[in-house]
């Protein structure tokens, strides 16, 4: 079966974002690139695929399949990229967008636990859970990994790695990644006996 994998962004001390919702403050260098392009190239959107040369012949290394929320989602929409991971099946979770906002992704309108459980269930690779904290949070029970890219910067506040309240969850260190400017850690979900 496959896997929800929560792969995300962080700042040092465990925010995905300004309160704003803004991330400009995650300023990864060239190494950190290197290492999405070796592992993860399909989490990469298409401007960036553009912009480092990576085309629709290289093979989708972890993912097939991207779901997001809607706020998640329309940080590119805003500036037209409303196809944002061409390379991938594309979902947005909301309850208050009407209509498909493009014709390569899917709406996801109703319950998004029994939606990524359908998901989980067909063959492919893995699904890419690019966020954000409040879908992250109703997702809690079907993420089995935690993929997080620590980046330098300590923020202070802002947009948390999940919202919500106190619920501890177990997570196991699988493997990392290590440049000079991001780490890259990945987490397997502790199996409750």
């Amino acid at each position: 079966m496959r896997k929800l994998c929560y792969f995300v962004a962080i700042s040092i001390d465990g925010y995905i974002a300004a309160p704003d919702g803004t991330y400009e403050d995650f300023n990864p260098g060239p190494e950190y690139i290197a290492l999405l392009k070796e592992h993860f190239p399909e989490t990469l959107p298409k401007p960036a695929l553009d912009a480092f040369g990576i085309d629709s012949t290289v093979e989708n290394v972890r993912f097939d399949t991207v779901v997001s929320g809607r706020n998640t989602y329309e940080v590119g929409a805003k500036v037209g990229l409303t196809d944002q991971y061409p390379r991938l099946r594309q979902y947005v979770v909301s309850s208050s967008m009407s209509g498909q906002p493009d014709p390569a992704v899917k709406l996801i309108s109703g319950n998004p636990v029994a939606a990524i459980r359908e998901l989980k269930k067909e063959d492919g690779k893995d699904i890419y859970l690019c966020g954000g904290a409040t879908l992250a949070q109703a997702l809690m029970s079907e993420i089995d990994e935690l993929i997080v890219k620590v980046n330098p910067v300590v923020l202070g506040s802002g947009i948390p790695l999940f919202s919500g309240g106190y619920e501890p969850r177990r997570f196991e260190f699988v493997e990392g990644w290590s440049g000079s400017d991001v780490q890259i850690m990945r987490y397997a979900k502790v199996k409750v006996s």
